[in-house]
């Protein structure tokens, strides 16, 4: 079934399938598995405990703790819930456990404490139980989210806080009696040094009072000569200013008036040098022209015969370019020519190259042909060979050849069977021809060293 817990509550959950417990809001909850809710709200517990002092002086210690899971630890809820969730969180067993906790941690922290420094340090023995508790609780997954701890209270008998606070009771009567004589006469004191110091700031306020006046009227003329006096700067100032102005501008007038007279001086100038500048360049025309009249006249007949001169050195370096670039044409066209022909030859070599290697592969084939045609048999194969080629006749035809003018020694097998008759029988012809092999086939080996196929048979040793 599908469970699912309130908002203060928890589902551990164990079984099939869950190594150890399985803590969730809301799961699937099989029939082979177990499922408990536990309420994770904190709890009040309010305790007196009683200790003792290091002095044997005993007291008790009311207090609240607040004390509830630790919700935002899984481990710790994990320990919670092994531990303490069975139970009832205001059962007698978890309350007898806190106060176990509780009563435990204080004792053997008041036991080393005397009871002055108890009562006089009471915010840090509280802070010192709250520490110990807290630590004791870790194991069980418990946290304290508030601890109030109250009063010292006497045990019946022993009215310790009774009498200490008898004690400071009458301190404190005494001290207010002493605090209201010591009031009294610090008033009476006090009034009398008021009044004291009340002529004596008056009279001090009444002189202050007449010397600041006077700085004042002081101040007052100091200014009044102070704006005199800036007042007739101001106007020698601008009389002076005025003066310059005046000053600088009869100085302009007069720069103005000499620089006109100097630029009529210099534009009279001006118009007379370049009068003479113009002269100048006209005589310079005229003597180049009558230059230039004389280098025509004397110059032309040299200038004709070096311009025919050169036309003819022309010419003739014209005539010398033309047959050397005839001479490297040719010689261009030669090589040419060589470079074609050896490119012919490279290109027939290399296209006989070219056949050689088709006939070898050609050649190649035709043999693994042969050879895979007689399942391997090199004899057969060499056999083939020769008679295609017609080895045995060109042996033969050698022989012949060889032993045309020798006697040579002429071999004459009979296989010893009678004369056939006039019809004569077929078979034994056959068997005579085979009687004849072995001689022939002994010669063969003699002259060529070839055995027979194996076909045929083999020769003895």
């Amino acid at each position: 079934m599908y469970r699912v817990a309130k908002a203060s509550q928890y589902l551990a959950i164990t079984g099939a399938g869950i190594e150890d417990i399985k803590l969730s809001k809301k799961s699937w909850v099989f029939p082979w598995q177990s499922c408990t809710v536990f309420d994770v709200s904190p709890v009040n517990y309010t305790f007196k405990v009683q200790a003792m002092s290091a002095e044997k002086l005993p007291f008790i210690l009311p207090a609240v703790f607040t004390i509830g899971p630790r919700v935002d630890d899984d481990k710790a809820l994990i320990l919670y819930a092994r531990l303490i969730s069975p139970h009832d969180k205001e059962s007698n067993h978890v309350n007898e456990l806190v106060e176990g906790v509780i009563e435990g941690e204080t004792r053997v922290l008041a036991a080393a404490m005397t009871m002055e420094e108890i009562f006089k340090g009471t915010k840090e023995f509280k802070k010192e139980v709250f520490d110990k508790v807290q630590l004791e609780l870790n194991q069980f997954g418990l946290v304290i989210y508030n601890a109030n701890v109250k009063q010292l209270v006497d045990v019946p008998g022993h009215e310790y806080f009774s009498y200490l606070g008898q004690k400071t009771q009458m301190e404190a009567a005494n001290q207010a009696r002493i605090d209201v004589s010591e009031a009294k006469m610090k008033g009476e004191i006090g009034s009398k040094e008021r009044a004291g110091l009340t002529l004596q700031n008056a009279a001090k306020i009444d002189a202050e009072s007449k010397i600041i006046s006077m700085q004042r009227q002081g101040e007052g003329t100091k200014a009044e000569i102070k704006v005199k006096t800036e007042v007739k700067v101001f106007e020698n100032q601008k009389e002076a200013d005025v003066a310059k102005a005046n000053a600088e501008l009869a100085m302009k007038k007069a720069a103005w008036t000499m620089d006109a007279q100097v630029a009529e001086v210099e534009a009279t100038k001006a118009v007379a040098l370049r009068e003479a500048e113009l002269q100048t360049q006209v005589e310079k025309m005229n003597a180049l022209t009558r230059t230039e009249k004389l280098k025509a006249e004397f110059l032309s007949k040299a200038s004709v015969e070096y311009e025919t001169k050169v036309q003819e050195a022309n010419w003739e370096l014209y005539n010398k370019q033309k047959q050397a670039e005839a001479v490297l044409y040719e010689k261009q066209k030669q090589a040419e020519a060589q470079k074609a022909e050896a490119d012919a030859a490279f290109y027939a070599k290399q296209k006989e190259a070219d056949g050689l290697v088709a006939l070898a592969s050609a050649q190649g084939t035709y043999i693994k042909t042969l050879l895979a045609a007689v399942n391997n048999d090199y004899s057969s194969f060499r056999d083939f060979l020769m008679i295609n080629n017609g080895v045995y006749q060109e042996i033969a035809k050698t022989n012949a050849i060889a032993i045309r003018d020798l006697k040579p020694k002429i071999s004459v097998w009979n296989n010893g069977g009678e004369q056939s008759g006039g019809s004569g029988n077929a078979m034994k012809d056959i068997a005579g021809l085979y009687k004849m092999l072995p001689p022939v086939l002994d010669t063969v080996y003699e002259q060529t060293g070839m055995q027979p196929p194996a076909w045929i048979g083999t020769l003895s040793k």
